[in-house]
């Protein structure tokens, strides 16, 4: 067979092909070059004094001044103060309130105790001595502080799996009252369970799609739900069925949140925004819009900020709920931000990243620390009143935290239930009961798990693991 003019081109590596890339491009800018001036010394001086001034200016200040006065008071020559001694007697007689040294450093009643003729002597005052070391390293910036020791926690232990659903359980809230819980799933129902006995008291239908967000009303005896049908449904619970539908998400709703003192509800979707709806008239009141990828997290409180979303563009916003509009944009997450959560008692919340775990403070979003150490897609986080932290993720993992120190007191992971795959092992919703002593965890295994603390537990059997002197330093 004839051979290709193709073959006989040679063929080269990439590595040689760029570096003669390079080479061709200095040649052909070789000219501009010599054009460039030599770096003046003058100004180099210049710019590197400036720069020292800026930056470690009271440093340096510090460090000059505490050189003059030494050099002062070596150069001043000692002040004499006239001393009077009575012949007789051989008492001294000095000014009052000063501080009375011989020019021999001895001091004076052993010297001029004994005297005997008039006395030429004189005694100086002592002069403080300032160290350069001591004035530089009040300006250093201090070492910066451990971790705070941990408060002991009781661990948690699963005690009751619930199925029922026959789908991923997307979805769980807890009612006021705490006697039942709400949960919403993948089969497009949302179900009511009793929380002390964990039977299943009610079925409600009405979604077409996965139900994946549930919230009782505090105030009202509604039930508030949202789906990937794009619908946000308002139930009636005393005669179980839907009142009122909110129309206007263009994509999948993702989560919902109702105010705890104002008749609104928020829901954000994967149309990039967050909606504010009057309860009662069904009306969109503000489309909070800046976000620029799925809305998958929100939550409300009443004091500023009211309203604070979580998305999948890395970032935190932190609305002005009578404004419609945006005051804080907290960059500080690398990855998808899915989860977030108030604080009960404390000013704050947390939000979850695969990257970690960021504590803020409001109003203004200040970050706190950073919960390191959950290497996986954390979907939820839920807090209780005692501090605990919890945080669940992809791959089925639970991690137990103290709010306070940051410190991961337990590690749990959950197994899929008997029909379901390994893979099948993802937590999706968690949430406390009003008491803070029973978690709830809706499952990708179809269940809803049930966690208390050990009561047997102590201090003494189950100590805290604390190693300052081993931790990892921290990444912000």
């Amino acid at each position: 067979m004839a051979a290709t003019g193709v073959e006989d081109v040679p063929r080269h590596s990439v590595h040689t092909l760029v570096f003669r890339s390079l080479k061709r491009t200095h040649d052909m800018f070789l000219s501009d070059y010599s054009a460039i001036p030599e770096p003046d010394e003058a100004a180099e001086k210049i710019r590197a004094a400036a720069k020292a001034k800026s930056e470690y200016g009271p440093v340096i200040k510090a460090t000059q001044d505490a050189r003059r006065r030494k050099e002062a008071n070596l150069a001043l020559p000692e002040v004499p103060i006239p001393v009077t001694v009575d012949q007789t007697t051989g008492a001294v007689t000095a000014p009052q309130k000063a501080t009375l040294m011989l020019t021999d450093g001895s001091t004076p009643g052993s010297k001029l105790t004994d005297h005997k003729g008039p006395s030429t002597d004189l005694v100086a005052l002592s002069r403080p001595k300032v160290s350069t070391e001591d004035s530089v390293r009040a300006l250093l910036p201090r070492k910066a502080p451990m971790m705070a020791k941990p408060i002991w926690h009781a661990p948690w232990k699963l005690y009751r799996v619930i199925s029922g659903h026959t789908g991923w359980v997307r979805c769980v809230d807890v009612e006021p009252g705490n006697e039942w819980f709400a949960s919403g799933g993948a089969d497009r129902i949302i179900k009511i369970w009793d929380l002390a006995s964990g039977k299943l008291r009610l079925s409600l239908t009405g979604h077409v799609s996965a139900v994946r967000a549930v919230k009782v009303a505090p105030n009202q005896p509604y039930l508030f739900s949202a789906g990937e049908d794009k619908q946000v449904k308002c139930w009636d619970l005393e005669y179980n069925k839907v009142i009122r539908h909110y129309h206007g998400h263009l994509s999948a709703v993702q989560d919902l949140s109702v105010h705890p003192t104002i008749d609104v509800l928020v829901t954000c979707a994967r149309d990039s925004t967050a909606r504010v709806w009057d309860m009662r008239t069904k009306a969109q009141v503000h489309c909070l819009s800046g976000h620029t990828n799925t809305v998958a997290s929100v939550v409300c409180q009443a004091v500023d900020p009211q309203v604070i979303t979580g998305s999948h563009d890395s970032t935190v916003r932190l609305w002005d709920l009578a404004a419609g509009r945006s005051v804080a944009t907290l960059t500080q997450h690398k990855k998808s931000i899915r989860a977030l959560t108030l604080h009960p008692k404390l000013y704050m919340f947390a939000s979850g990243s695969p990257d970690n775990i960021k504590q803020w403070k409001c109003p203004n979003g200040e970050f706190v620390q950073n919960l390191t150490g959950h290497n996986a897609i954390i979907n939820s986080l839920a807090c209780n009143e005692d501090g605990v932290l919890v945080s669940g993720a992809d791959n089925g993992s639970l991690q137990f935290w103290d709010w306070k120190s940051g410190f991961c007191f337990q590690k749990a992971q959950t197994k899929p239930q008997p029909g379901s795959i390994d893979s099948e092992a993802g937590i999706y919703a968690l949430t406390f009961d009003k008491s803070g002593s029973r978690l709830i965890s809706a499952e990708a295994d179809k269940s809803i798990k049930m966690y208390k603390e050990d009561e047997t537990a102590t201090e003494d059997t189950h100590p805290v693991l604390w190693r300052p002197e081993i931790l990892k330093k921290k990444v912000y």
